[in-house]
């Protein structure tokens, strides 16, 4: 079992990918404190590695496609988890207690036996990793952007919107490094930990939050949020009490989403007028791996084409929040026309929000 990240391309595939992306996740989840998860990546990696029987097992080992970029040691983990959330596998309790002394592969291959079925779906799609964490960041790029002379009326455009709680960014309230932004008290707080200079303290309106997603999830079916919650690691309590507060929002004003791709909703959205005195900012985080390479060359494309007609008036700007694949750091660049075409990274960010290290 490997301990360390090893650094393979992402769009990698083929004899020995899938072992090695289990590898890389329990080593992803142990740096990053997930050591529950860890524990079920790891006890599929030795299934996997003892040629186990079984359909679920056979499709992971023959996986077709790029198991790093698909993030399929997640999927499993994700079906896993909601199994345990449903209590239909009640020996899985002490691996998410945190128990020692136990056979983890054992628990885990006993629960993939009898539920097979169930957890086959679970392949089929990657994991919806929502997290209200991540505004903070979206927050900061549009403080950040305003402070660049970009009017300070900003129409968002989301892709990967999963549930839409990053939508509902307006909902909450932020302290980011001392500057306070948002309603009193706001749906959710969020403090996190601020490493450098403060962003910009300046005052700006969201006028109006839209997204797109393949799969898009209704935080008010109770079902599909419980699916939403499995994809959460255990050992994050704050990101279940995040979710919670979440669906309370949903239930009172659902976000603006829509079933389309990345690349069509880019298209259909900036071929719309824009009004002026207003900033069109297309943002998304942890998204762009799962984007397929047609969409994400013409998601660039209308971006750019758009972004050369762009004016001070009417300019048009870009946030991504994406993981850093050879540095395994998460970064948030920002582009914006006219006058700043080149992506600056602005922060570096843990990926559900606790910390920043704001970098412009």
């Amino acid at each position: 079992m490997a301990e360390e990240y090893q650094f393979i391309d992402i769009n990698a595939s083929g004899p020995g990918i899938v072992a090695a992306s289990f590898d890389n996740q329990v080593a992803y989840c142990t740096a990053s404190g997930a050591t529950v998860t860890a524990r079920i990546v790891t006890a599929a990696r030795d299934l996997l590695e003892r040629r186990e029987p079984g359909e679920l097992l056979d499709r992971l080992r023959s996986w077709p496609g790029a198991p790093l970029a698909d993030a399929l040691p997640l999927r499993l983990a994700g079906g896993i988890h909601a199994l345990h959330l449903k209590g239909v596998e009640p020996a899985l309790k002490a691996i998410y207690d945190d128990l020692t002394g136990i056979d983890d592969a054992e628990i885990v291959g006993a629960a993939i036996a009898r539920h097979e079925a169930e957890l086959l779906p679970w392949l089929d799609g990657p994991p919806q990793t929502n997290e209200a964490g991540r505004s903070s960041n979206f927050i900061a790029a549009m403080l950040w952007l305003a402070d660049k002379g970009l009017p300070a009326r900003f129409e968002c455009l989301e892709i990967g919107s999963s549930a839409g709680i990053n939508l509902m960014l307006d909902r909450y309230h932020y302290d980011l490094g001392g500057v306070q932004v948002g309603p009193e008290p706001g749906a959710m707080r969020f403090a996190p930990k601020w490493q450098g200079d403060p962003p910009p303290d300046r005052s700006f309106e969201i006028v109006s939050t839209k997204g797109c997603d393949v799969a898009p999830v209704d935080l008010t079916d109770p079902d599909q949020a419980l699916r939403l919650k499995a994809y959460i690691w255990p050992e994050h309590s704050v990101r279940f009490e995040r979710m919670d507060a979440a669906i309370a929002e949903a239930v009172k004003s659902r976000p603006d989403l829509v079933h389309m791709n990345a690349a069509e909703f880019v298209e259909a959205e900036l071929a719309k007028p824009q009004a002026a005195g207003t900033t069109r900012m297309l943002m998304h985080s942890i998204v762009w791996q799962y984007v397929p390479d047609d969409q994400q060359a013409r998601v660039t494309e209308a971006m750019e084409a758009a972004g050369a007609n762009a004016t001070p008036e009417r300019p048009l700007a870009w946030v991504a929040l994406e993981a850093n694949r050879v540095l395994h750091i998460h970064e948030m660049a920002v582009r914006f026309w006219p006058g700043g075409a080149e992506p600056v990274v602005v922060s570096r960010a843990h990926p559900h929000g606790a910390r920043v290290e704001w970098l412009a």
